[in-house]
């Protein structure tokens, strides 16, 4: 007999936590509290995937923002009206533009206290009405989005229309935009809410909250999109051109600007700032200027032409235009970006300036120079006696002199410091003096 009380207990004790863990509600939470664009699509569909794997049973969006793209904001409407779960959103703050039409297609909206919903005609960065055929795109995506929720369309439709009249709560040449009273009035609000806690208790007394956690990747795009960090890329990139053209084939200061240009480039690409015909300019103007430096003589338009696309492709990769399309670019934003990009150019040669070829001659600096194995049998020589023999000679150039490169004095061959414009294979040149193990020549007038 004792032992089947036992059993029973045990049987009654399992069937309570089978009944407590089929109860528990698991509610999948993330947060839009920026600007509506690419990374918030991107942020949208992870939020999305995780909440399947982790099967929940409703997906809470913290939603506060003013807007964004029209294009995002209809792509994040478009994944919360096919998701499977249910989908709730918690109107903090603001829920303007882009933001109310993704308020709309949640299956229940709760606000704060103090909190709006609405205006949602489309607008540029200075706040100006775009024109009629961007307004009847919004005002149709807000109407089909309500429609498709339960919600008035009517009142959907107002929040994109200033000419729209809708009797007891919208004149003519107004917009609709609703605290969270009159949205709770209108059905537009399941109820207001001091915090998601309120949405959660809601739902059930038993609710498992589980965070979206951002990805690695995701991680690394924010970082190298920090001002810092991208201005230190910058540098880095018109650093290592600058000094593969002082010493052509040194190399690692031209895999250096690289590899900083993917970095600088891969964020703003995944966060929906850099198209592909911005990259092509960046990638057509580092080869005309690496065609400058290796291949054609002295420093002309080609060169010129290459920094030119250079600076033109870091520049229009920071702002949101569509092939020179600035109409929803803010005002100043290019000219802004120009200026990062040209301050970055400038701060090397301001160094060259300050320091005067100090910096070239330094061991840092030569010791990444790639130079090969030069033998004594084979007619080089880097002995300071020797070099201080060849003062006052004349030379031949035997490879161009950018400014650095070799030059042949009876026969010998020694390492060759151009004192002023390129000079090029071929080229009689006068030995005006040493510096550290390399002489310094001058052309022959």
């Amino acid at each position: 007999m004792k032992y089947k009380n036992i059993c029973t207990s045990f049987l009654m004790l399992l069937c309570y936590i089978i009944n407590s863990n089929a109860a528990q509600q698991t509610v999948f939470h993330y947060t839009i509290n920026q600007e509506i664009g690419p990374s918030m699509t991107r942020l949208t569909e992870a939020a999305l995937t995780q909440a399947e794997k982790e099967k929940a049973n409703f997906i809470l969006l913290t939603l506060d923002t003013y807007g964004g793209t029209v294009d995002d904001g209809d792509k994040i409407r478009t994944l919360l009206l096919k998701s499977k779960i249910p989908t709730l959103v918690y109107v903090k703050n603001n829920a303007a533009s882009a933001g109310a039409l993704i308020a709309i297609a949640c299956d229940s909206i709760y606000m704060a206290s103090g909190a709006t919903i609405g205006a949602a005609c489309v607008v540029n960065q200075q706040g100006e009405l775009m024109p009629e055929k961007y307004q009847s795109y919004m005002r149709k995506k807000m109407r089909a989005t309500a429609e498709e929720t339960g919600r008035n369309p009517l009142i959907a439709e107002g929040m994109a229309d200033e000419h729209l009249i809708i009797d007891s709560l919208k004149e003519d040449g107004k917009i609709v935009s609703l605290t969270t009273e009159e949205a709770i009035k209108m059905g537009y609000c399941n109820a207001k809410v001091n915090d998601e806690k309120d949405i959660l208790h809601r739902l059930s007394n038993d609710t498992r909250l589980v965070e979206q956690q951002n990805s690695f990747a995701d991680t690394l795009v924010l970082f190298f999109l920090s001002p810092s960090v991208s201005g230190i890329l910058l540098l880095l990139i018109f650093g290592g051109l600058f000094m593969e053209f002082k010493a052509p084939g040194t190399l690692i200061p031209i895999a250096i600007a690289g590899v900083a240009a993917v970095f600088y480039f891969l964020p703003l690409y995944m966060d929906g700032l850099a198209a592909n015909w911005e990259i092509a300019l960046f990638v057509l103007g580092l080869l005309l200027l690496l065609l400058e430096i290796f291949v054609i003589p002295g420093f002309g338009l080609t060169g010129i032409l290459g920094i030119l696309l250079i600076i033109s492709g870091l520049s229009l990769a920071m702002v949101r235009n569509l092939i020179f399309d600035f109409t929803f670019v803010a005002k100043g934003s290019f000219a802004n970006s120009l200026l990062i990009v040209s301050l970055a150019l400038a701060f090397p040669l301001a160094l060259v300036l300050f320091f005067g070829k100090r910096f070239f001659d330094s061991g840092a600096f030569r010791k990444m120079s790639v130079k090969s194995e030069m033998m004594s049998n084979e007619g080089f020589s880097v002995k300071e006696s020797k070099l201080d023999l060849q003062v006052g000679k004349t030379a031949v150039v035997v490879t161009d002199l950018r400014p650095q490169g070799k030059i042949e004095i009876n026969d010998e061959t020694f390492d060759a410091n151009a004192d002023g414009a390129f000079i090029p294979v071929g080229t009689s040149v006068l030995v005006v003096g040493i510096r550290a193990n390399y002489l310094i020549v001058k052309k022959m007038h």
